[in-house]
């Protein structure tokens, strides 16, 4: 091919990409959620739906595709045609997949795209209201007498498992893992007391300590949850220096114009704008928003890889 032939095709492909970046969205756009209703992605991603769907004039519907802790709707969104009508919400456990899981059904960094890290928020421990644990000094000297107590999380390999981890070798106290299958069975489980205690984001937890039938015990923040101001940090309990957040962001099929992910990044960020969607994600779901660039949102998600790998390889963790 020639010089200025190939200079055409790029001119040309350019402008393609260029006008298809203004029709869209032209067609219904599908919002996948990995994860079960009860927890905190599926609620997030219905939220933006309904926000950005107003905002573009188009119809914008939500589709669960849940198993393998995420790994299955994930995978059909990083394997869909990258032409902006597929995305894919993820959550934390997003970036230890890499680690945990030897046979991954796609590439985390080449295969998507990233578009936005929506929130943080940190993670709670808590307890049926029923249970006897009142504060964290409560839960080791219980898990030292009983020689250990039951926690559950949201599935193997979670956030909440590997901080989990963290938390026994700095406290000393035995704790034993139950992981489930997202967010909503495990506060459902915790709350009827088939488990002593659970650790999961404050998202779907808050709710419950609101409502009575949950006691939040600590927060893994370095300052207190808007969403739980009552309940004191680790820190304030005496284990320093041992922090971590849940987050939820954003991806795309990786090859999606960057028109198109430029154009959706700027509609959730007037969505994460809203006063109503600000109050619900900040007062209900103690989420501190947050709406980063996909640069920023990359560098965060190789950040997160890193860190929880570590712990993953540390410890011998394997998948289910």
């Amino acid at each position: 091919m020639s010089v200025s032939r190939f200079f055409t095709v790029c001119v040309l492909g350019l402008f393609a990409t260029i006008l298809n970046a203004q029709e869209w969205p032209a067609k219904v756009v599908k919002f996948v959620s990995p994860y079960p209703p009860g927890g905190s992605v599926d609620p997030l991603a219905r939220l933006m739906a309904l926000k950005v769907g107003e905002s573009l004039k188009q119809q914008f519907i939500v589709e669960n595709r849940v198993g393998a802790s995420g790994l299955i709707g994930t995978s059909f969104v990083a394997k869909s045609p990258p032409d902006g009508y597929t995305w894919v919400f993820v959550f934390d456990t997003h970036a230890v997949h890499p680690a945990l899981n030897a046979n991954m059904p796609y590439d985390t960094v080449k295969d998507l795209a990233p578009v936005t890290l929506i929130a943080t928020a940190p993670m709670a421990i808590a307890t049926a209201a029923g249970k006897p644990y009142r504060n964290l000094a409560d839960v080791v000297a219980a898990a030292k007498a009983k020689d250990g107590l039951t926690i559950g999380s949201v599935g193997n390999g979670s956030l909440g498992h590997l901080f989990m981890i963290l938390l026994s070798q700095a406290s000393g106290a035995k704790l034993i893992h139950v992981p489930y299958k997202g967010g909503g069975p495990l506060t459902t489980d915790a709350m009827g007391g088939q488990v002593e205690l659970a650790i999961a984001s404050v998202a779907p937890i808050s709710p419950h300590v609101r409502s009575g039938k949950l006691r939040a015990l600590a927060t893994t923040g370095d300052k207190r949850s808007q969403a739980m101001p009552d309940v004191p940090t680790l820190a304030e309990q005496g284990v320093g220096g041992l922090t971590a957040a849940a987050w939820w962001g954003m991806l795309a099929p990786a090859g999606t114009p960057k028109p198109i992910i430029d154009r959706m990044h700027a509609e959730m960020r007037k969505a994460l704008s809203l006063p109503d969607v600000r109050k619900t994600l900040t007062e209900t779901q103690g989420m501190d928003i947050v709406a980063a660039s996909p640069e920023a949102t990359q560098k965060f998600i190789l950040g997160e890889m890193q860190r929880w790998g570590k712990v993953v390889k540390e410890n011998g963790i394997k998948a289910d």
